[in-house]
């Protein structure tokens, strides 16, 4: 068997413009006080790299800016079998959306395998590989572990939540990083379908969630029913000057009026099953508690999460 094991890996602390990424960071000093930090790198895959470069082991683990791991995840050992490719492949955890109470790898912890990752060529250094110009999980090697050590905060302020639900709006609505023809979007994954279907949903019940209830609406919208050029989700530059020019204009008044208004686009454009209105407040704390989410391997039913 091979073993990885947390605490041989550097970890590193990767945040950008998080408006919580300081109060995070010293949370996570509070438990790893030996992490590092990459900060403010624009593009993701150049970032990625920066932590590889400060890493001086073969494996390092990355913490995003609003993520804050728990206390028991520095002390995991994991064993795999002997044909893993463990040198290629990035090991990777559920993260537990405070907005919709999702588990899945979105924000989630990665360890990653520093080789590697130096010489990937992803989003803004993809070029023409439809599979990494948005996203890493479609071109490289995931091994997905169905256990939940970290808490995903995206909703500081209404901005962060509005581009959180954004960026999944768009990529939950692409198959391996391609667009969808409204006939076959219907088609993909069930268990993607689900995810994208609770972002439109669910999130009244918490500071800011609205914010992200819109802009998943929203990524979703641009995405199937225009011509917008949905590559530019990876760009975060971009989308800060979309939320600057465009969004903060709405004000909290005019939000649910502007949420309606897509749900009812969403429903007659693309058939899908959701309401005009999102959840309200007790019933997304409602969906929150029986909501089972499901497993990310075949050996288990749903994703282990202790608390």
């Amino acid at each position: 068997m091979k073993k990885v094991k947390i605490v041989d890996c550097d970890i590193i602390y990767l945040s950008y413009d998080e408006p919580n990424a300081e109060k995070n960071y010293a949370d996570l000093l509070t438990k790893v006080p030996w992490a590092k930090r990459v900060h403010g790198v624009e593009g993701s895959d150049s970032a990625h790299k920066a932590c590889a470069r400060l890493s001086d082991t073969d494996r390092f683990v990355t913490v995003d800016g609003d993520n804050r791991i728990r206390q028991d995840f520095i002390n995991q050992v994991l064993d795999f079998e002997e044909h893993e490719d463990l040198e290629n492949s990035v090991i990777s955890w559920c993260g537990k959306n405070a907005i919709n109470g999702l588990l899945y790898g979105n924000g989630g912890l990665k360890c990653w395998p520093k080789e590697h990752v130096l010489r990937m060529k992803t989003h803004e250094n993809a070029g023409d590989n439809v599979a990494a110009q948005v996203d890493f999980c479609w071109d490289l090697n995931y091994i997905q572990q169905n256990s939940c050590y970290s808490d995903v905060y995206n909703n500081e302020i209404p901005h962060q939540a509005w581009r959180a639900g954004f960026r999944e709006g768009v990529k939950m609505a692409l198959d391996r990083g391609a667009k969808l023809t409204k006939e076959d979007f219907l088609k993909g994954h069930w268990k993607n379908l689900h995810r994208l279907w609770i972002w439109l949903m669910v999130g009244a019940d918490v500071e800011n969630g609205l914010w992200a209830i819109y802009g998943a609406r929203e990524g979703l919208y641009k995405t199937m029913c225009s011509d917008w050029d949905y590559v530019n989700v990876r760009d975060f530059e971009y989308l800060n000057s979309m939320w600057n020019e465009t969004y903060s204009k709405i004000t909290e008044e005019m939000l649910p009026y502007e949420i309606m208004g897509l749900g009812e686009t969403l429903k007659h454009e693309l058939g899908i099953p959701i309401a005009t209105d999102p959840l309200d407040e007790d019933q997304s704390k409602f969906f929150k508690t029986v909501y089972q989410n499901p497993s990310r391997n075949s050996n288990e039913q749903f994703v282990i999460d202790p608390e």
